[in-house]
């Protein structure tokens, strides 16, 4: 497989989306939600998408709009036209629905858990089935304690870096809190502040503290 996962940016990207049927409209809602401009080429337009913002423009529109747009998703039913601008946009990004291989850019199905983690599962195109089915099943295992654990991660990691001097004293600190059993106890009973509170305390008790230093 010689794809390689990468996280894009695309926040006031153009982005051309030829096709108005479901996967062009999931596609859309996706970038629209990501702060993107979405232009469509289709025969109609979803209402929700409109309220977000998204344009329909005619088919006539298409050498222009590729010229417009960072990005070009192919989702139409028409095998002809979609080969049409896959040519035509040759030296943009481009997302193939149809056939994601014949692009340079793949987006995967992928789903959020309470806001803070994103995890996106690809199958190099050889099972949507899957890919859905794996998507239950880690999404059956994720717990609310475990994003608690995650936000008092990125709490510690923050203090560590105001006042402890050192990669490996931060490391160090970071799993010693992870596997701290007070700490634990405070995610079961859903008390946040009191386990910041606690980690204030330790940092603070701590040999290697130095506010002045750090790496």
């Amino acid at each position: 497989m010689d794809w390689t996962a990468v996280y894009l940016q695309t926040k006031n990207y153009n982005i051309f989306i030829l096709g108005t049927g479901e996967v062009a409209t999931r596609r859309a809602h996706k970038f629209l939600d990501h702060g993107a401009n979405v232009i469509l080429v289709g025969d109609y337009l979803d209402p929700e998408i409109a309220k977000k913002g998204a344009i329909l423009k005619s088919f006539e529109n298409i050498e222009e709009l590729i010229s417009w747009s960072d990005l070009v998703v192919i989702a139409s039913n028409n095998k002809k036209l979609c080969d049409k601008v896959s040519l035509l946009a040759k030296d943009k990004l481009v997302n193939r629905a149809d056939f994601p291989q014949k692009g340079n850019l793949i987006i995967p199905n992928s789903f959020n858990i309470y806001d803070d983690i994103e995890i996106s599962i690809f199958t190099n195109g050889k099972s949507p089935l899957i890919s859905k089915y794996l998507r239950k099943k880690i999404q059956s295992i994720i717990t609310k304690e475990d994003i608690i654990k995650l936000e008092l991660q990125d709490y510690t990691r923050n203090q560590l870096k105001i006042k402890v001097f050192g990669q490996k004293n931060r490391k160090k600190f970071l799993y010693d809190i992870f596997n701290d059993k007070i700490i634990e106890n405070l995610i079961i009973n859903n008390k946040v502040q009191e386990a910041k509170q606690y980690i204030d305390k330790k940092i603070n008790e701590g040999n290697f503290f130095d506010s002045k230093s750090k790496s």
